[in-house]
């Protein structure tokens, strides 16, 4: 969906591109891409799998070292 916006008469460039910015706020454009720019993929099964066995094994490892006293 592009927009245009043509040049109207004696109409100076700064009006042009303050028009142009207007068209673009109520067209939702920008709204849109900025959404889109910051969305994230759905990991896969495999990857939350991975990720939660490494957790696992994090949490034991840490346990290990509390005990050991080499963590407090």
């Amino acid at each position: 969906m592009p927009l245009e916006v043509q040049k109207q008469g004696k109409e100076s460039p700064q009006s042009l591109v303050r028009r142009f910015s207007k068209k673009v706020k109520q067209s939702g454009i920008l709204l849109q891409a900025k959404k889109n720019r910051f969305q994230e993929k759905p990991k896969s099964k495999q990857l939350k799998k991975r990720s939660a066995l490494r957790r696992e094994q994090l949490k034991k490892e840490y346990e290990i070292l509390e005990k050991m006293g080499k963590i407090k």
